[in-house]
């Protein structure tokens, strides 16, 4: 999940530097979005203590 925002703020700002400002605003928003989800999401796995699994 945080790759993907990542990813967004990156198109976002490459959106931006080329004039894009549309694309630019809607990618970091996305990105926004993303990043606090990932963050609840982060936050609610510690509080549990559950751990990934690994192979």
């Amino acid at each position: 999940m945080l790759n993907a925002a990542i990813l967004f703020l990156i198109v976002a700002l490459v959106a931006a530097v080329l004039g894009f400002g549309g694309i630019a605003g809607t990618a970091a928003g996305i990105a926004k979005i993303l990043f606090f989800v990932f963050l609840v999401l982060a936050v609610i796995s510690f509080l549990t203590g559950r751990r990934g699994t690994t192979i």
